[in-house]
């Protein structure tokens, strides 16, 4: 397994009063508490609200935050960015293949076509180990990474709007 390199970003443009939504997949319950925390704990460090929505699987993880990101702007509370949560592993099928492409895919569609600040910590893996050194905030801390690249960014869309 690579290392972890996790140069510091130096943007500090503000985000206070920022709001964040997570969607996560709860096909893997005990990995996504994992993914969770480590998520959770970035945007509280970072001061920034949140709110989660969980859905079944990887793939409804793109459409309820497109649908969730409609009802908030309708309701007049938009959320600043999302963070995409969940785990697929290897079968003996091409369902993994079908499910990790598809939902990067979405997830990647929504972020491009919104403008949306979207941090995706759907994690791909072989076996359930590999799950857990991705998900452990201890570990690879994938979650806190899907976090901390969605505030990242955050402060370059708020930077650049007031340029």
């Amino acid at each position: 397994m690579a290392d972890a390199r996790r140069a510091p970003l130096k943007d500090q443009t503000d985000i206070s009063g920022a709001r964040a939504l997570i969607v996560e997949a709860r096909f893997y319950d005990d990995i996504q508490d994992a993914l969770l925390e480590g998520a959770v704990a970035e945007l509280k460090a970072a001061g920034v609200s949140h709110d989660v929505i969980t859905v079944p699987g990887a793939l409804e993880v793109p459409a309820a935050i497109a649908i969730a990101l409609d009802a908030a702007e309708n309701n007049g509370k938009p959320y600043d960015a999302a963070i995409a949560l969940g785990c697929v592993v290897r079968g003996d099928t091409i369902h993994f293949e079908i499910v990790s492409i598809e939902s990067s895919r979405a997830l990647m569609n929504l972020a491009v076509n919104r403008k949306f600040p979207l941090g995706n910590g759907i994690i791909t893996v072989n076996t359930d180990a590999q799950a857990w050194a991705r998900a452990r905030s201890g570990e690879l801390n994938k979650g806190g990474d899907a976090a901390r690249a969605a505030l990242a960014m955050l402060r370059i869309k708020r930077r650049l709007a007031r340029a």
